[in-house]
This record gives C-alpha cells, sequence and structure tokens, in this order.
C-alpha cells in the first residue's frame, strides 16, 4: 500500500515541534522517544505500520485546540485516533505526523432521560455509553463487535454500526450533536440535544468523515429504553447460499428483526472453539434476533421460523434462556479475535443488496479457489453488510499482496451488484484505491472540494480516503 514520503523538514524539526507540544500538555501527554511511539504505528489493520513522530494524549477539549493551533503553524500533519481499531488503517499514522489520541477524553458530560439523549467525551468506548445509562433501563443502540474498546470517536469518524444497525440504524442514525476542533484549532458546536437541527447538514457530514475535516472530542447521543424482552433462534443450513436466500426472504417478507446475524463453517469452527457457544455442525449459520413484549416475539418468531423450514434448515434451536442468549451472542461478537487465533486475515466491509447475497457468497467461493486463498465469512446479513475475512500469511512473500488482490475484487463485486465498498469500517487506506471503482470525477472532486473547505491545508488525517493521484497538489 503505497503512502506519500515524510516531509524531511517536518522530520527536521522534530525537536523544535515536540518542544512546542510540551508547552501546552503535560509531559506525560507528549510521547515521542522512538520506542514509545512505535505503540502507535499502526491500528487494527496492522499489515501497515509506521511509526509517527510523536503522539500526544490531551484530556479536554482547549487541549485538543492547543495542539491543533500548533500543528497547523507548524504545518504538521494530524492523525486522529480513537481506541486504534479500525479494520481499515484509519489511523495509521506516517512518518511526519502527530497521531492526536482522545483515550483520555473519556467523561460523561450530561444525561437526559426525559429527553433520552447522553452528551460524552469521544475517548469513551462504546460499551460503557450503555453502561452509564442501563440501571435507568436506557441503552445506546449501535454495537460494534469490538464495542468493548472501541471508542465513540472512531464510531463518529467511520459511521460504525453492529449486529443491531438492521433496526436501529448505525452511529448517523443515533448522533444528535458533535462539539469538533477544526485544524486552526477553532471548537465548533454542530447540532446537539434534538431532533434536527436547522440549516445544512453538517452533522450528517461530519459523521463517516474519518478524521478529514477535524477533531470530535464530544459526542451527544440518542439513548433508548430497553425492549421488553429479546431472543434470539439459531438456524443452520447446509450451504452459505441456502442461508443467503433465507435472509433474502425474512426481508421480503416485511419481518424487521433487532439483527440476522451470517457465519459459515469456518467463522462456526473458530469461535466455537473460542467461546463453546454450542454452535451447530453445519456449513452456514443464521443468528436471528427478535425482540418486545412475549407475544410480539412469539409471532415474529414464528413467522421466521416458517419462511426458513422453506430452506430445509439442518437445524433450528430457540434459546430458552438468558444464558443461552448470552453465550449464542458471545460466539457472534467473538469471531474476529477468535479468527486470529487460527491465522492472520484481512477483514473487508463492502455492502450489497441483500437480494445478491446468494450470488455475492458463491462468487467469492469461486475467488477463493482462484486466487488460493481461504476466506471466513461473518457479516450483518439483515443489511447487507458483508466481513468476509480473507485468510493469508504474513511471514509468506506474496501473500499479502494476494490478499489485497483478493479483497479488491470482492469488493469490485459488491459495487458492479449495486453495492458500495464500505458499510461502517470506512475507507481509511485499505478502500482508498478502489474509489474510483465506486466514484467518477466529479463526484470525486466534490468530496475533494469539501475536504478543501475545512482542512485546505490538507493536513489532517493524510493518505487517507481518496486515490493519492487525485489529491496531487492539494497535499501539503
Amino acid at each position: 500500500m503505497q503512502m506519500p514520503d515524510p516531509n524531511q523538514m517536518i522530520l527536521d524539526r522534530k525537536a523544535h515541534i515536540v518542544a512546542r507540544l510540551q508547552d501546552v500538555l503535560p509531559d506525560d501527554a507528549v510521547i515521542h522517544s522512538d520506542n514509545e511511539v512505535r505503540a502507535y504505528e499502526c491500528d487494527a489493520l496492522t499489515a501497515y505500520k509506521c511509526p509517527p513522530l510523536a503522539a500526544v494524549l490531551p484530556a479536554n477539549t482547549a487541549e485538543v485546540a492547543a495542539v491543533l493551533r500548533i500543528c497547523h503553524e507548524e504545518r504538521v500533519p494530524v492523525v486522529p485516533r480513537g481506541s486504534g481499531t479500525s479494520l481499515a488503517g484509519g489511523a495509521l499514522p506516517t512518518a511526519d505526523a502527530i497521531i492526536l489520541g482522545v483515550s483520555k477524553l473519556a467523561d460523561v458530560l450530561e444525561t437526559d432521560y426525559d429527553n433520552r439523549f447522553i452528551r460524552v467525551q469521544t475517548g469513551r468506548t462504546n460499551l460503557s455509553v450503555t453502561g452509564a445509562v442501563e440501571h435507568e433501563g436506557f441503552f445506546y443502540a449501535p454495537d460494534p463487535s469490538s464495542q468493548l474498546a472501541c471508542a465513540i470517536a472512531g464510531n463518529v469518524a467511520m459511521n460504525s454500526g453492529g449486529a443491531h444497525c438492521l433496526k436501529y440504524g448505525v452511529t448517523t442514525n443515533n448522533l444528535l450533536g458533535v462539539t469538533m476542533v477544526t485544524m486552526e484549532g477553532e471548537v465548533v458546536e454542530i447540532g446537539g440535544a434534538h431532533l434536527d437541527a436547522s440549516g445544512y447538514d453538517l452533522l450528517g457530514l461530519i459523521c463517516g468523515s474519518e478524521g478529514q475535516l477535524g477533531v470530535v472530542t464530544e459526542a451527544t447521543l440518542r439513548i433508548l429504553a430497553k425492549p421488553e424482552g429479546a431472543r434470539p433462534i439459531l438456524m443452520a443450513f447446509d450451504s452459505n447460499e441456502v442461508a443467503g436466500a433465507c435472509v433474502s426472504d425474512i426481508i421480503r417478507a416485511g419481518v424487521l428483526p433487532v439483527a440476522i446475524e451470517f457465519m459459515d463453517r469456518p467463522c462456526i469452527e473458530a469461535c466455537e472453539a473460542f467461546a463453546k457457544a454450542g454452535y451447530p455442525d453445519c456449513e452456514a449459520l443464521l443468528i436471528v434476533e427478535v425482540e418486545g413484549s412475549e407475544a410480539e416475539i412469539t409471532e415474529q418468531l414464528e413467522a421466521i421460523k416458517a419462511i426458513a423450514v422453506t430452506h430445509n434448515p439442518v437445524e433450528m434451536r430457540e434459546s430458552k434462556s438468558a444464558a443461552e442468549s448470552a453465550a449464542i451472542w458471545l460466539g457472534r461478537k467473538s469471531a474476529f479475535g477468535a479468527m486470529g487465533q487460527i491465522n492472520d486475515y484481512m477483514c473487508l466491509d463492502g455492502t450489497i443488496p441483500v437480494s445478491e447475497l446468494p450470488l455475492v457468497l458463491r462468487r467469492i467461493s469461486e475467488l477463493s479457489d482462484e486466487f488460493g486463498l481461504k476466506v471466513a465469512n461473518v457479516f450483518h446479513a439483515g443489511d447487507g453488510n458483508m466481513h468476509p475475512l480473507i485468510l493469508f500469511d504474513a511471514n509468506k512473500p506474496g501473500d499479502l499482496e494476494t490478499c489485497e488482490a483478493f479483497g479488491a475484487e470482492i469488493l469490485k463485486l459488491c459495487v458492479e451488484v449495486g453495492g458500495c465498498l464500505t458499510g461502517e469500517h470506512g475507507v481509511g487506506i485499505e478502500k482508498r484505491d478502489l474509489m474510483h471503482v465506486q466514484f467518477d470525477h466529479a463526484d470525486l472532486e466534490m468530496q475533494l472540494r469539501v475536504k478543501d473547505v475545512f482542512d485546505p491545508g490538507w493536513l489532517l488525517n493524510p493518505a487517507k480516503v481518496f486515490p493519492l493521484d487525485v489529491t496531487e497538489g492539494r497535499r501539503q
């Protein structure tokens, strides 16, 4: 993956830049030794690594603004970083860049149960948002698989979703407002604790902008009352294509489960060995969860089971207790970690129309044979958000390049069938050079102009999202 050459003038001024940052931050908040900055050399896309010039850990919005003002004056690139869980290389630094981590910004600033919102600093982890309100019977809906670790900052940057996004939507559907600091160090408030802001939809622009437009330090999030009850059902099938067809039929029937998750045999076996969830022996597995009153749950599950029967399932198993439900979801939530115990892998994130699931799953299997690399599938099937995990050997020469080529073909396929390059992981560097596949020159030029307005020096999160050939002349 090509990255721009570092600016030697910035590297030569490292001591001066670090000294200026130490003037506005505590000593332990500026990390600059060669050994210490290696902790920030990559995110969860570990195939690519580059130690930054330095890393800073501000503790509030004012400190973030002070850091950005210095970097703007010194013309130093800045890479915003939440918890470093990005699977698309969204927080990969360049050698002349400052990593700006928000992990110290973890406070709850305001909670309003009557108006159903919570305002938090964006270094707070996703799961801990629900943890702050669940004692009052509320929860925060977006639930990425990394929710135990991922930060709200990264969720906003990548417009993250999760298993329950089929019913509740992704981050943009649950984000009411943000406090953002521009590259010049100006603090701006966008949206707020109300349903819709007046004027341009700047909040919709910021959510999913991947750190290209500013650093989000606070977020006002919608919280929801917990449903009366919820229950998952496992449905096992003898092929990926049949399971995909079942998903399509469920959606076509107008039934709206809270989640439909798909796992194929390689993923099932890895998750079962890791979490001991009691998954059946099958080629493909669906986890379908519904919620509501007991009567609503029963009615929805009966409709879903009737649809599944037409696809000759190997097994159907409805959860009978809270413990069984927890085990079912533990297996699914552990998927990425479980696969990581047995193989190096690259996790993709293309999104397709649900009706195309059987075709795309078949083509992925054919491409696996063509490229000679195995693939495990685990994804949010209800909204067509694919997460194929391509298995490769990082120590085998040429394997990474083959993996990248295989992944590119899968993502091109997603676009060809009417989908898009990403659903919730973002573009980062992983899909950067594929943006031409989805967008023509005019589309990209319009996006570049938005970037020009918010960050005219092109200092924020360099070498991400936009192909390098179309940003020539704009980068510092």
